[in-house]
């Protein structure tokens, strides 16, 4: 069997495009991932239109040399484009080889280690709108107690605005304001993690943490801009709560680094950016020496959301995985099966291969739309960090 296509199937999801990757064989079978990058669309279909002459006549089941020479035969290695491509490929093989062995794809990576996959929930779940609306209490509360109407026992908020290098005292008592409102929506029972956004400086980053501290978050996600390595060992110091990063990271030097801190409870690798399931593995081994969690990033489409759950199914120190489940109205009828979940818990996937693939019928009916970057600026117009 030999790969005979490589093609990108690029659909407009709001705020963001999902970038599917079809691979096909001489053999039939089609497998499918995904690279969707915000705001870098445009760059990785250019990418995978870059890469695909090393994929052609390849051996589909030769999964880590075709990983090996997408990231080795390049002189310009890695960086989020290029490993972005490189992922949704790796995703795509293999789901082919699942399907050829007639396995469902998680028992390529090892087999199950666990019968629940607990999900947790965005307010609105995921709607943009609400993801990432200006900090109102009775709002966010209001959202927070749907997901845990609808069976979610976890939930995550970004509760930091738009800050400067010091956080202005009322920014911080508007964040607490927030966190006190959705605790007292939920209880005492629902984890809820913070999403910092790598808005803040580690200085900020300390005085909102301990502000919000007695509201037990589970975890503060992105607490600095990613690649402040070592204030991470300095916010852990003197900040009562668990750190987690890792969205924005590529490949397993950049979270060794991380982790050699000792700083972080949680990595957070993206599936569709790391270097896909072959270095999103890797990643959780290097994490599991250092017993640290995995909770894989994905606020991606749904085909990156399969193949995030085929990954919990079988990693040992994953607990959790994001999704935004209404991202779209029309989630669902893009894939030829729909995800299933129940009570804040997703159903074990189910094969062989990935389970699902795009209904690309319904794909053409949402095109390419160029995405609106965000233009965050300070009250003075200088430039931030959305």
């Amino acid at each position: 069997m030999k790969i005979t296509e490589v093609t990108p199937v690029c659909v407009g999801a709001g705020m963001r495009n999902w970038i599917f990757v079809k691979v096909v064989t001489d053999g039939g079978l089609v497998g499918w991932g995904e690279a969707t990058t915000e705001w870098r669309t445009r760059s990785v279909l250019g990418a995978l239109e870059d890469i695909e002459a090393l994929l052609l006549g390849e051996d589909p089941f030769a999964i880590e040399h075709i990983w090996q020479s997408l990231y080795r035969h390049q002189f310009w290695k890695g960086g989020i484009v290029v490993t972005s491509a490189a992922s949704g490929v790796d995703q795509a093989l293999h789901d082919i080889k699942a399907q050829a062995l007639n396995v469902p794809l998680y028992e390529l990576l090892g087999g199950r280690v666990r019968d629940r996959l607990r999900l947790y929930d965005h307010l609105g779940g995921g709607d943009p709108h609400l993801v990432y609306a200006d900090l109102d209490p009775e709002a966010f509360a209001d959202s927070a107690r749907r997901s845990v109407e609808d069976g979610f026992t976890a939930l995550k908020i970004l509760p930091v605005p738009i800050t400067g290098l010091l956080p202005e005292a009322r920014n911080v008592r508007m964040s607490v304001a927030v966190l006190e409102a959705v605790r007292g929506a939920v209880g005492d029972d629902v984890d809820i993690m913070l999403d910092f956004h790598g808005r803040t400086t580690p200085t900020g980053a300390i005085e909102y943490g301990r502000a919000l501290a007695p509201m037990r978050p589970w975890f503060i996600e992105e607490p600095c801009q990613p690649e402040d390595t070592a204030a991470l060992a300095q916010i852990a110091a003197r900040m009562p709560v668990p750190l987690a990063t890792g969205e924005r990271l590529v490949g397993r030097s950049a979270f060794l680094k991380v982790l050699e801190t000792r700083a972080v409870a949680v990595v957070q690798p993206d599936v569709c950016h790391c270097g896909g399931l072959s270095e999103m593995r890797r990643i959780a081994s290097i994490a599991e020496v250092f017993n640290v969690a995995v909770a894989p990033h994905n606020p991606a489409g749904p085909i990156a959301t399969a193949h995030s759950l085929h990954f919990g199914t079988a990693t040992p120190n994953w607990i959790i995985q994001e999704q935004m489940r209404n991202a779209v109205p029309w989630w669902d009828d893009i894939l030829t099966a729909p995800l299933s979940w129940r009570d804040g818990d997703a159903t074990l996937p189910a094969g062989p291969g990935l389970g699902v693939a795009v209904d690309e019928r319904e794909a053409r009916r949402h095109p390419y739309v160029p995405e609106a970057q965000p233009r965050a600026t300070h009250p003075d117009g200088s430039v931030a960090d959305w």
